[in-house]
């Protein structure tokens, strides 16, 4: 099969790999479409530390090939988005209703899945692989659902999709007439925006010096356009809520400086949640006493604290009513062979997502 691969450096290897023999609880997925997502440019720069070489992506969707004599969840010729946390069921958090933080994640990140001309053996980003055209994963990690939708749109449900709207809809819970303040409007912050829209906010301050993003946030609900070069964004956030700042605030890049900067726009007894990943050893230092006198709350977000097996066709149905735009997220459908291109265009917000359809 072809894949792309980290081998080292930011420039993935574009190459043809053999895939080793799935297991009996595993399936394999034929690839219809990858989107190219902030965090495999984490993985590939260090942010996120990651083995190479390792088949990248983790954002898809396709259908089911073949299925282990273990495998009870879906069927061949099933339509299926990959979820690059698995839900197994069966551990503690999934019993606990938080199969976001799945504890089978360690187990199949680092499952061997290919070798390599040279011999050596690669791994897959989230124990998926999406940067390629079939990968092999554990029947956890794939979530049946009933779409005519294309790939193209359903694959953004994989990890974009349902970290922002569901940090917006399950992380937050936004009481309708909120008043919302996104920072960092890509991929992830365009879904925030769309959930904020849709949990009924009245004003939803889109935060991005990039203005093709800020335009782009506008178009999907954004109110208020702030352009951190015009000053402190945190001032301009008090000075548009009369001092009192937002109910509800995000972060989606990933900096401490930024997650401070989210704390501090968020009005007394409000919220701030970090949906970006920050480097894995970065540190975030608050001030001390408003910590308890303004009574926020500071709020982790992993995969926008979804429940996949729930939530994916949930977000479909959103797409399929038209509450829910996933077409417009879609900036360029482009070939395996371009993905060094899209992130080139991702670092320079050139577009809100690349989405790999030609293999």
């Amino acid at each position: 099969m072809r894949a792309a691969l980290f081998t080292g450096t930011i420039d993935l290897e574009v190459e043809d790999v053999t895939p080793l023999e799935p297991g009996p609880a595993d399936v394999v997925v034929r690839i219809g479409a990858s989107g190219v997502c902030h965090s495999d440019v984490s993985a590939a720069n260090g942010t996120l530390p990651t083995p190479a070489p390792c088949i990248l992506g983790h954002e898809g969707a396709g259908v089911v090939e073949w299925v282990g004599g273990e495998v009870t969840r879906v069927a061949v010729g099933d339509h299926v988005i990959a979820s690059f946390v698995p839900a197994c069921g069966n551990c503690f958090w999934c019993l606990h209703g938080q199969s976001n933080l799945c504890a089978l994640g360690g187990e199949v990140f680092g499952t061997p899945k290919a070798t390599r001309a040279d011999g050596s053996i690669a791994i897959s980003m989230t124990g998926l692989g999406t940067f390629a055209d079939e990968m092999r994963c554990h029947q956890a990690n794939v979530v049946k659902i009933d779409t005519d939708l294309p790939d193209s749109q359903l694959a953004l449900i994989g990890c974009g999709v349902t970290t922002g709207v569901g940090a917006a809809l399950n992380t937050a819970r936004i009481v309708p007439g909120s008043t919302v303040a996104v920072i960092g409007c890509g991929g992830v912050g365009q879904a925030v925006i769309q959930g904020a829209r849709i949990a009924g906010a009245s004003r939803i301050f889109a935060i991005d010096p990039v203005e093709l993003k800020r335009t782009t946030a506008e178009s999907f609900g954004a109110t208020d356009l702030v352009d951190p070069a015009d000053g402190d964004a945190v001032a301009q956030i008090m000075a548009l809520t009369g001092g009192i700042g937002a109910d509800y605030s995000f972060e989606v890049i990933g900096l401490p400086e930024t997650v401070v900067q989210a704390y501090m726009m968020a009005r007394r007894g409000g919220t701030a949640v970090v949906v970006g990943m920050p480097k894995w050893d970065s540190q975030v230092t608050l001030p001390g006493f408003p910590l308890f006198f303004d009574e926020k709350t500071l709020k982790g977000c992993v995969y926008g604290s979804s429940q996949v097996r729930a939530d994916f066709q949930r977000f479909v149905n959103l797409v399929e009513t038209g509450r829910l735009d996933l077409g417009a997220m879609v900036s360029a459908e482009i070939g395996l062979d371009d993905v060094n291109d899209a992130f080139r265009s991702m670092q320079s917000g050139e577009v809100i997502r690349s989405v790999i359809t030609h293999f």
